[in-house]
């Protein structure tokens, strides 16, 4: 069975992006070594990516193009990857499928698999994940920057959802790195 973990780069006051969507330079403060490093082992691991519409939309624009980033382009490129949208009919990115049954489909991928399931980014997508009870980790790089103001990755929620601290590490370039494990009721 596989794990559904969910990848993303937050800001130490929790914004995933600026205040314009796609503004994404707090990544700058925690990419190094160790992020690099981390991105290849995902590439060496994955079974499957997953993303919701927007996000997809993002990367689909950037990847097949990327020149800068190597292994992590190629890999990026080549693996499966899985969009949960309801307005969006086809993926051209390679080796990309859209589900308008993100749930379902999720369910069905994590009892067949036998690979890690990652989310990458995708705050909406994370946010029904959680509340459907499929996310098994989150993985969290905090860049050590307070933006002030962006998109929260986190959504409100109605009560508290308790996790369990499985790692904690700082990185090269004075980020941190915690990995939680979302236990299921």
């Amino acid at each position: 069975m596989a794990k559904l973990i969910v990848w993303d780069i937050i800001s130490l006051d929790g914004y995933f992006e600026g205040t314009q969507q796609w503004d994404l330079d707090l990544h700058e403060y925690i990419w190094g070594k160790d992020l690099e490093q981390l991105s290849l082992s995902f590439g060496e691991e994955l079974g499957l990516l997953v993303f919701g519409r927007i996000t997809y939309e993002g990367m689909a624009a950037y990847w097949p193009n990327a020149t800068d980033e190597g292994d992590i382009t190629a890999y990026m490129n080549a693996a499966p990857k899985l969009v949960a949208s309801r307005t969006l009919t086809e993926a051209t990115w390679q080796n990309s499928e859209v589900t308008a049954d993100i749930v379902g489909e999720l369910t069905r991928r994590k009892a067949t698999l036998d690979r890690p399931i990652y989310v990458f980014g995708s705050a909406a997508l994370t946010d029904s994940l959680l509340q459907a009870g499929l996310v098994d980790e989150l993985l969290i790089g905090v860049a050590p920057v307070l933006l002030g103001a962006g998109h929260p990755f986190f959504k409100p929620a109605s009560s508290p959802r308790p996790l369990e601290l499985l790692e904690s590490r700082p990185t090269d370039t004075g980020g941190v790195l915690l990995r939680y494990a979302v236990p299921h009721d």
